[in-house]
């Protein structure tokens, strides 16, 4: 991914930020002489692999844990050792030129975005692919559902087991980007981040926040 200079973040928390919030990531890979595959898959970092990622920043070594149905063409035509990508996309929103009170003007579009390639490894053995997908429930209920408890249904979670393919994403390289206006003045920020958390679109709220925490010494958050 082609990253301007000033749309880099050097504090290693966003990138993993947006990796733990939009866990529903894009896998790709190529096939021979056809476009490639895509499939959206939900992807997790493990809690120590997650806390070493925000320590150092450094995502080669790193390794995702994802899973998809084994009915998928896309999982029939993975191999160990394949090169493959997967796309976390973050907040984003629509700019309009009105808010900055100049002339010319142009709209834009501000986003999040983090891409990580790697090679796969396919996990073949039912145990440890019902790990994954435990660990894959557990980490996504504590942050988005009701703290609901997998023990109680683990028998037909293995009755599923075969069906599902696990698979890891040992990283290479992580391309992380972050274009909220930061090429803008103070004050078109907070335009910018103010018309976002009135918008009646939830997309858009969830913008506003990442640049309210992404700006939090240079600009007082919105009402």
């Amino acid at each position: 991914m082609f990253v301007p200079e000033h749309y880099r973040t050097e504090d290693q928390r966003w990138p993993v930020r947006i990796v733990q919030d939009n866990p529903l990531a894009l896998l790709m890979s190529n096939r021979d002489g056809q476009p490639p595959y895509a499939s959206h898959v939900p992807v997790i970092v493990l809690p120590r692999q997650r806390e070493e990622l925000e320590r150092t920043g450094r995502w080669r070594g790193a390794v995702l844990h994802g899973h998809m149905n084994r009915a998928n063409p896309h999982w029939k035509s993975l191999t160990d050792g394949q090169p493959a990508g997967l796309v976390f996309q973050g907040p984003a929103g629509y700019v309009s030129p009105a808010l900055y009170d100049a002339t010319p003007a142009a709209p834009t579009w501000n986003f999040t975005a983090v891409h990580v390639q790697g090679r796969l490894r396919l996990v073949e053995d039912e145990e440890a692919t019902l790990g994954v997908v435990s660990a894959t429930a557990g980490q996504l209920e504590e942050r988005f559902g009701e703290q609901w408890s997998m023990d109680s249904s683990v028998g037909y979670f293995r009755q599923l087991l075969p069906g599902v393919g696990a698979f890891e994403l040992h990283v290479e390289e992580c391309d992380a980007m972050f274009k909220l206006s930061q090429e803008k003045e103070h004050d078109v920020r907070h335009a910018v981040m103010d018309w976002c958390a009135r918008s009646p679109r939830g997309r858009s709220n969830d913008l506003a926040t990442v640049m309210c925490d992404y700006y939090p010494a240079a600009v007082s958050r919105p009402s």
